[in-house]
């Protein structure tokens, strides 16, 4: 059986047979019987972990632990709102904070993460908090929405996505404004030098 524990771009939380490359939390989201609520979050501290960590092992969705998400990739991951581990990834996120504190001053992972909440989210119910920007001038690891797909900036060209293929052949970057995923603050970060790690498909790792 599909789990409903794969992230989108777009933020959903769906039931999709794709592998993922990062894990990540926001809370417990399901019930006893492992099956999802209504709920999309508990918490405010949305992160991104690696898939293996110290040896550590547990079971998927068990009884009031939190639910256990999957992203496709590092990008995708920004894209939905979340951001490094501080436990896991120490140093990836030692240095997303640094360049947090360089853009937007001193700031703990609950002022990061109170940040973050404000940007991705809005209206009632809560949606994706999107915005426009040139598509030109968006940094490698931003995510955009193309004739209703999204779609990955890097290396200059643009890469549709979608659930069952994966990464599409690059095209250009088009010109003029974009619906952007990525939330504002985080597109800030990759614009100053945050490097995600897309998906092996696209470095031949």
């Amino acid at each position: 059986m599909t789990r409903q524990n794969r992230v989108l771009p777009t933020g959903e939380i769906a039931a999709l047979p794709f592998r993922g490359a990062w894990m990540g939390n926001r809370g417990i989201l399901h019930d006893a019987a492992g099956q999802p609520g209504p709920a999309r979050w508990r918490h405010k501290n949305w992160i991104c972990c690696k898939l293996a960590f110290k040896g550590r092992k547990r079971p998927l969705m068990a009884p009031h632990s939190y639910t256990e998400l999957f992203f496709y990739d590092e990008p995708q991951a920004l894209a939905a709102g979340h951001r490094p581990c501080a436990e896991c990834r120490r140093e990836d996120y030692n240095r997303f904070r640094g360049i947090w504190e360089r853009l937007f001053g001193p700031a703990d992972a609950k002022a990061i993460d109170a940040a973050l909440h404000k940007a991705r989210l809005a209206g009632r119910p809560a949606q994706q908090c999107r915005h426009q920007a040139p598509s030109p001038d968006l940094p490698d690891g931003a995510m955009i929405l193309t004739e209703g797909q999204p779609a990955l900036i890097w290396q200059g060209a643009l890469h549709p996505w979608t659930p069952d293929h994966g990464y599409g052949p690059a095209r250009p970057v088009p010109d003029g404004p974009a619906t952007v995923l990525t939330p504002a603050p985080l597109v800030a970060i990759l614009a100053a030098g945050y490097r995600p790690l897309p998906h092996p498909c696209l470095t031949g790792v």
